[in-house]
C-alpha cells in the first residue's frame, strides 16, 4: 500500500500552514519542514508555532550551501551581467524541491507538498502542472520543477483564494492567519536589493547613461542598480518620462527611451524546460508570459535547437527583461518556459 506520509515545507506562512492542515484532514502523516535559508531571518518560531498547533513534526533542511551556490551566487552573477534574474524560479526545483524530495526519501514519505497556489493533473506516465484554478496563480514560479519532483507532489491549495485560506487557517486557530504576505526575497528581508549586492557581489564601475542614439545624458552608479522597464531612480530630469530599455554590459551603458522602446514583437529564449521531458521539434501555439503578475500574449513558439527557442507575439509585450522567464501555456496546462535572452524586435 503507498505511504500516506508527506512532507510539507513549512515556511511559517499562512499558506503552508493550511497546506498542511488540507492533507491533515485529508488523512495524511504530515511531517514539516523548514528550509534553513542563508541571509535571511528565520521564521522558526512561527514555522513551529504551526508544527505545534497542529500536533506534526518539525524537521529542518540545511540548505544554505545549495542556495548560495543556486541562487544567490546565480542572483549576483545576473545583475553583474545586466540580466534581471527570477532566483524563486531558480529556488525551486534546485533547493526548495530538491530538499524536500531528500527528506521523503528519508521518511520513506511517497508525498511532497506546498502552499503553492497551482494545480497538478495525473495524465498516463505525466504529471501535469496546471494554473491553480483560483484568482492566485503561482504556477509560474513553479515551471522548471521536472516529471520526478512533480510526480510526488501535492497541492493541497488548487482552487483556493487567500481570504478561503486565512479563513480556514482562523478557524483551527492558527496564529499566523493574519499575518500579512511577504513582499521580498527571503534572503533579502529589507528588499535593499542594491545594497544586498554591493555588500555580497563584486564591485562594478559606474558608467555612461545614453539615449537610443547613444548620446550621453549622464551616469549610473552600477549596471545592478536599473533592469529594463524601470523608470524611477535614473537620477536624471527629462520633459518627456524616460525608461531603462536595454542594458548594454560590452561597454557598460544604460540605454533610455520613451515608453514604446519597451514593446518588443519577438524575443528568443535559453534553458527550454519543458515539463512534459520531450524535445519542442515543431512550432506550437501558445500563450506566453515574460514577468509574474503580467497578462499572457498570445505566441507562436519556435524550437531554434538546442535548449533554445524564439517566441513571436501576436502583439507587442511590454519590456521583456533578459534574464527573466518566460512561460508557456496552452489553456490551463503550463508547458515549461526559458530565459529571455535578449529582445529581437
Amino acid at each position: 500500500m503507498e505511504s500516506r506520509r508527506v512532507v510539507v515545507g513549512l515556511s511559517g506562512g499562512v499558506d503552508s500552514a493550511v497546506a498542511a492542515l488540507r492533507l491533515l484532514e485529508q488523512g495524511y502523516e504530515v511531517v514539516g519542514l523548514l528550509l534553513d535559508i542563508p541571509y535571511a531571518r528565520s521564521p522558526l518560531r512561527e514555522a513551529q508555532q504551526v508544527a505545534d498547533a497542529l500536533g506534526i513534526p518539525l524537521l529542518h533542511a540545511d540548505v544554505a550551501e545549495a542556495f548560495a551556490r543556486e541562487v544567490v551566487g546565480y542572483f549576483i552573477d545576473e545583475y553583474a551581467a545586466g540580466r534581471t534574474p527570477n532566483p524563486c524560479v531558480r529556488c525551486n526545483p534546485a533547493v526548495k524541491f530538491a530538499a524536500l524530495t531528500e527528506a521523503a526519501d528519508r521518511l520513506g514519505a511517497a508525498h511532497i507538498a506546498t502552499g503553492h497556489y497551482a494545480g497538478l493533473r495525473r495524465q498516463g506516465d505525466k504529471t501535469l502542472l496546471l494554473r491553480s484554478g483560483g484568482p492566485k496563480d503561482q504556477s509560474y514560479m513553479l515551471h522548471r520543477l521536472t516529471q520526478a519532483q512533480l510526480a510526488r507532489l501535492l497541492l493541497p491549495l488548487q482552487g483556493m483564494d487567500k481570504t478561503e485560506v486565512r479563513a480556514l487557517a482562523a478557524g483551527a486557530g492558527l496564529e499566523v492567519a493574519g499575518r500579512p504576505d511577504s513582499q521580498e526575497l527571503c534572503f533579502i528581508p529589507d528588499n535593499d536589493r542594491v545594497a544586498f549586492l554591493e555588500r555580497h557581489g563584486p564591485k562594478l564601475p559606474p558608467g555612461d547613461i545614453v539615449d537610443p542614439q547613444g548620446r550621453p545624458l549622464g551616469r549610473h552608479g552600477g549596471l545592478w542598480r536599473h533592469t529594463v522597464g524601470q523608470r524611477r531612480g535614473l537620477g536624471l530630469s527629462a520633459e518627456a518620462r524616460q525608461f531603462v530599455t536595454a542594458l548594454s554590459p560590452a561597454d557598460n551603458r544604460v540605454v533610455l527611451g520613451p515608453e514604446q522602446d519597451l514593446y518588443r514583437r519577438q524575443i528568443t529564449v535559453g534553458r527550454l524546460h519543458l515539463i512534459s521531458g520531450e524535445p519542442l521539434t515543431a512550432p506550437l501555439r501558445v500563450t506566453a508570459r515574460v514577468r509574474y503578475g503580467r497578462p499572457e500574449t498570445g505566441a507562436l513558439l519556435t524550437p531554434l535547437g538546442g535548449d533554445r527557442a524564439q517566441l513571436d507575439f501576436d502583439a507587442p509585450v511590454r519590456a521583456p527583461a533578459p534574464g527573466q522567464s518566460a512561460v508557456f501555456y496552452q489553456g490551463e496546462v503550463v508547458l515549461g518556459g526559458g530565459e529571455i535572452e535578449a529582445p529581437v524586435g
